[in-house]
């Protein structure tokens, strides 16, 4: 009886499987391999940037890894822009996919922030938004705590009674908001975030449930800290924002997921006339309008202050899973060797400097660990779309 209450257990817990396997990382010189930067104006946001292609954002020094080792994503903050033009950006998609049972580490020491600032660090299916959209890391103008969370279509909600740590919100996923998650930990985002050294965030992508936890630079725990080809999450404590399978079927509304690092300006969030004078005074003392994010921060010489924080520096990114399992957009799937990013770096340069959308159009699509797998992302003191 004991045993299969034990079982039962297990079966329940999105975090019953507690060791992944290293699968991919980006790190280091070759971080950018293996991403697909998107080339377009924002399409998802309506922000104010044109994102470039690789090319472009390689040269203009908007993505680029640091002699420490750190990559680096960030708003164009020399250029003077004309009245109804857009500032140049950066948004990247993992060429990619990976399925229910994926655990992802992000590790960064800055994210972007400031007035008109947008940046998300998030996952998306193939088909968006049918297949389901995790946010990981979101915050807009002058917030000081992380938001997270899903969207889907209709059928999918947030329990009020599931454990989590953080602050649920809105527990609708097919609303505009989507159902969300405010951190209550210390230090999650903006000037705070960098003056602790950044931190890192782990995201369960189980079928049992979604999970994402946070930890500040000096709260990491040890099985993140030492983990080289495998990490265990018996030490990781109570998840910041938990959304179980009982209320949201994860099967069915969230698909193989692409990773997306991305910075925006302005837009449909960060940029409403009654969202952004609640962190960022108007010029003036006048009431906000529809155009003040815009004409305060992005054109001519654009905000310098905002604009000089809008970046990402980031340590690593790391993805971890119990299985090794290429999948076609086809459906055939077969087994497939534990591979780093820069085994996928010619995939990605073909089509980076050329494309202007994400990498989820026909053809091979690689789903890595059809099982239970982990991201994980490193950040270091530093930028979204």
């Amino acid at each position: 009886m004991k045993s299969a209450a034990l079982l039962a257990a297990a079966v329940l817990s999105p975090t019953a499987l507690a060791s992944y396997s290293l699968v991919q990382e980006f790190q280091g010189a070759n971080f950018f391999d293996g991403w697909v930067f998107y080339g377009n104006y924002d399409n998802t946001t309506d922000g104010d940037v044109t994102y470039l292609n690789k090319s472009a954002a390689t040269a203009d020094k908007l993505a680029y890894v640091t002699s420490g080792g750190q990559a680096v994503i960030k708003v164009d903050n020399t250029s003077d822009v004309v009245y109804n033009d857009k500032r140049d950006s950066v948004r990247i998609t993992t060429a990619d996919y990976y399925p229910a049972g994926s655990v992802i580490l992000f590790d960064a020491t800055h994210l972007p922030y400031g007035c008109s600032v947008w940046p998300g660090f998030w996952t998306k299916g193939e088909n968006w938004p049918e297949g389901g959209e995790i946010d990981i890391v979101e915050g807009i103008n002058g917030m000081t705590a992380n938001q997270m969370a899903l969207h889907s279509e209709n059928g999918c909600s947030a329990s009020s009674s599931a454990t989590a740590s953080g602050s649920i919100g809105t527990t609708n996923c097919s609303e505009a908001a989507g159902c969300t998650y405010t951190e209550t930990k210390a230090n999650s985002y903006g000037a705070g975030f960098a003056a602790a050294g950044g931190g890192v965030w782990a995201t369960l992508f189980a079928s049992t449930g979604i999970e994402i936890w946070f930890w500040s630079r000096s709260d990491i725990p040890s099985s993140i800290s030492n983990a080289t080809t495998s990490i265990s999450t018996d030490d990781w404590g109570t998840p910041s924002a938990s959304y179980p399978a009982s209320s949201c079927d994860i099967e069915t509304y969230f698909k193989p997921q692409q990773i997306v690092l991305d910075i925006t300006l302005c837009g449909d969030w960060a940029g409403l006339d009654t969202i952004y004078p609640e962190t960022c005074p108007i010029s003036g003392g006048g009431a906000a309008n529809a155009s003040s994010c815009y004409l305060q921060n992005v054109i001519n010489q654009g905000n310098q202050t905002a604009l000089a924080t809008a970046y990402f520096e980031i340590n690593y990114l790391k993805v971890f899973n119990s299985n090794e399992t290429l999948v076609t957009s086809g459906g055939a799937s077969s087994s497939v060797a534990a591979a780093s990013a820069t085994s996928e770096a010619s995939a990605s340069a073909s089509t980076s400097s050329t494309s202007n959308s994400s990498s989820s159009g026909a053809g091979t699509v690689r789903v890595w660990g059809v099982g239970v797998s982990v991201t994980l992302v490193a950040l270091s003191a530093w930028m979204l779309l």
